[in-house]
C-alpha cells in the first residue's frame, strides 16, 4: 500500500470518526439546546465544549487505531478493521460515560 493512500484511508477514518461522534452527541444534547419550558435549563456550553471535544475525540481515535495497527501489522484491511472497532469502542464510551441534562421529572412537561 503506497504512502498516499495510507494518509487518504486514515482520513477518511477521521472523517467518518468525527461525523459518527457528532451525530450520536446530537440527540443527547438536544434538551441542553433547547432548555425545555422557556428555555429556563438551557446550557449552551455543550455547544462550545463539548462538541469540539466529542469532534475532536471521534476523529482522533480511529486515527490513532489506523496508524498504529499499520506501523505494527502492515496490513490495510486489519488496520481498518481495528480502527473502526476503536471508534465503535469510543462511542460506546461516550454514550456512557457523557450524560448530559436530562428532562426534569415526567409531570413537567413543555407548556400548558
Amino acid at each position: 500500500m503506497n504512502s498516499e493512500l495510507r494518509v487518504a484511508a486514515g482520513c477518511l477514518l477521521a472523517g467518518l470518526g468525527a461525523t459518527t461522534a457528532a451525530l450520536v452527541w446530537a440527540p443527547r444534547a438536544a434538551f441542553s439546546i433547547d432548555g425545555g419550558f422557556e428555555g429556563h435549563a438551557r446550557d449552551l456550553s455543550v455547544l462550545y465544549v463539548d462538541l469540539p471535544l466529542i469532534v475532536l475525540g471521534g476523529a482522533l481515535v480511529p486515527l490513532l487505531a489506523w496508524a498504529l495497527t499499520t506501523r505494527w501489522v502492515h496490513r490495510p484491511w486489519l488496520a481498518a478493521l481495528a480502527a473502526v472497532a476503536a471508534l465503535a469502542l469510543g462511542v460506546w464510551g461516550l454514550t456512557e460515560w457523557w450524560s448530559p441534562r436530562r428532562h426534569p421529572d415526567p409531570g413537567y412537561g413543555p407548556g400548558i
